[in-house]
């Protein structure tokens, strides 16, 4: 069975850490993108999220938000599936959207990602 509590890191070298998973499936934890990470003002931005509790030997899937509050103006959202291969290696397969603030509704075609 998949964990999603801990540390995890992506392609990219962004760090995200999941604190412990609550029996009703919520969770929160902190985001750091690897463009902080570079930059002198790295920031962890909060992350909220819940994962779908997996029947029997099932792999669960999960959604979770990122409010990047402190260096822009904008919210991710994550939806996934956690896997555990042969080898026990666990990996977290997700697909993001990412909307920025814009400021009128003819701009709102630019705002997703």
């Amino acid at each position: 069975q998949c964990q999603l509590s801990g540390l995890w890191r992506n392609e990219q070298d962004s760090l995200m850490e999941i604190s412990a998973v609550r029996d009703d499936g919520d969770f929160q934890g902190k985001y750091l993108t690897r463009a902080t990470l570079a930059s002198s003002c790295a920031h962890a931005s909060p992350l909220k999220g819940a994962q779908q509790q997996p029947s029997e030997g099932g792999w669960p899937t999960f959604a979770f938000t990122v409010l990047w509050d402190k260096f822009s103006n904008a919210t991710t959202a994550f939806v996934g599936q956690c896997f555990t291969d042969a080898g026990g290696k666990e990996t977290l397969t997700t697909t993001w959207l990412l909307r920025e603030a814009v400021g009128s509704l003819e701009e709102d075609w630019k705002a997703t990602r």
